[in-house]
């Protein structure tokens, strides 16, 4: 098999991850900050003291040979130019204790190993593969994923039981109430939500399917952020918003702790519903950013002035310039076992990406779990994103320009196309096994390059 090429490191912590699931109770728990409410538990269920829970994923893909005229720095090379293998290689633990009266702090460990296709994480809009943000590492890392301190303030209007996952104590809660976290922490924990695309460790893999693909929220280099974060739980409403620290050259891994010169606010409302008895949940989000970041026109002006061709976005770089945006959210149950959710997001692809390098996102898709099938444990995900650039940043690729993640050299524009379908199997116990097939077609918006076939096989415990 091709991971037992891997190093040994990450077959020991793959493996112990998973031995350890062998006699543990396990509990799929994605890392969001909107509380996990089981409706089977008694009301005035048990309070947590502290909890230590766990996660290891493992993801191996490969890709195929395809259309291929012309490459350039940042191109996805064909797999007869480059190994055809990505994988990456995950291990987190949870830990969290409650400290006075409605306060709790949590810090999180991780290990983190992985190789994205060609070494490089470019070529494509929508990355094939959210962990593979923490870099290229050929023998494991170790760092702090999360450290931050939670105090919730009850507001009254009844109380329910949340339950306990990785970074949630189990207790009783008032239903309205202002939550307000602030440390180092991962922005999509707590923004963008959703109840059937969400994190790559568990469903969709394309980061332009489980998060709005123009939204450029805070990140290093490794997906995490350091500020603060309010939230206001009233009866079917949630509102949040945060400051929160961007790097101080863009796409590196330095942030600015200051949260005065390079950060991003964001505001998010989402209303929680019932059709038919059935759940689901709308979000709106703006986010703006200011930041250390170069513009498009500016590199195309400049290049023109000095006849100095191609453009590079990094020679116009500036303080304080400013990007904004915003995207739309919704998840809704059909039955017990199929639900539906889509996203639309939108910014106007001036500056720099601090993220993805996309300024418009509509995607889509459905789950269904595998009880008809006798199988209530598996679940079957079909999902597509439909991305797009600024025209100013088409005209800057045209010219041979290279962002951080895209440049083949010049460009026929069109559109990038994703389309991914997972299955994931519960293997044994809280281990699952999914397989993945996503196809890009006119990958890093380029017509004369592609499609792009990648399978994949993945392995998630948690516990």
């Amino acid at each position: 098999m091709y991971f037992l090429n891997r190093p040994i490191y990450a077959r020991l912590i793959l493996c112990c991850c998973i031995s350890a699931g062998a006699g543990a109770a396990f509990a799929i728990a994605p890392v969001d900050s909107e509380p996990v409410v089981d409706s089977k538990v008694p009301l005035m269920g048990e309070t947590e003291r502290w909890s230590i829970h766990g996660q290891a994923t493992y993801m191996l893909q490969q890709r195929n040979n395809f259309n291929s005229p012309y490459s350039g720095q940042n191109s996805l090379l064909n797999k007869s130019a480059s190994p055809a293998e990505a994988y990456s290689l995950s291990a987190t633990a949870f830990i969290g204790t409650r400290l006075w009266q409605g306060a709790e702090v949590y810090w999180n460990g991780e290990m983190f190993q992985g190789s994205p296709f060609d070494g490089h994480l470019t070529g494509v809009g929508g990355v094939y593969n959210g962990e593979l943000q923490k870099g290229a590492y050929a023998q494991p890392v170790f760092y702090t994923a999360r450290a931050f301190l939670r105090q919730t303030i009850g507001l009254g209007g009844g109380q329910e039981h949340i339950a306990g996952e990785a970074n949630q104590l189990a207790g009783n809660l008032d239903k309205n109430r202002v939550v307000i976290s602030y440390g180092k922490i991962a922005t999509l924990d707590y923004f963008d939500d959703n109840a059937y695309s969400h994190d790559p460790r568990t469903d969709f893999q394309n980061a332009s399917i489980f998060s709005m693909g123009a939204y450029g929220y805070a990140a290093d280099t490794k997906g995490y952020t350091y500020g603060a974060v309010a939230e206001w739980y009233q009866a079917n409403y949630i509102l949040k918003a945060a400051r929160l620290a961007l790097p101080t050259v863009p796409n590196t891994a330095q942030l600015d702790y200051s949260l005065s010169k390079d950060y991003s606010n964001q505001i998010e409302l989402t209303r929680t519903h019932e059709i038919y008895g059935r759940a689901g949940a709308v979000r709106g989000l703006f986010f703006q950013q200011r930041a250390f970041m170069g513009t498009y026109q500016n590199a195309l002006n400049l290049a023109q002035q000095t006849n100095t061709y191609p453009p590079n976005i990094t020679s116009v770089r500036q303080a304080a310039t400013n990007s904004w945006g915003y995207g739309f959210n919704f998840d809704q149950a059909l039955s017990q076992d199929i639900g539906i959710f889509g996203r639309w997001s939108w910014n106007p692809g001036a500056a720099e990406t601090q993220t993805l390098d996309i300024s418009k996102s509509l995607s889509g898709g459905l789950s269904v779990k595998g009880a008809s099938w006798s199988r209530p444990y598996d679940t079957l995900g079909i999902g597509f994103a439909v991305n797009g650039i600024s025209s100013a940043q088409i005209s800057y690729l045209q010219d041979g320009g290279m962002t951080t993640f895209i440049g083949d050299g010049k460009l026929s524009y069109k559109p990038e196309q994703v389309l991914e379908t997972y299955y994931s199997v519960k293997a044994y116990k809280e281990l699952f096994i999914s397989l993945n097939y996503q196809r890009i077609a006119n990958p890093a918006y380029n017509a004369a390059r592609g499609p792009v076939n990648i399978v994949g096989v993945r392995a998630h415990v948690s516990m």
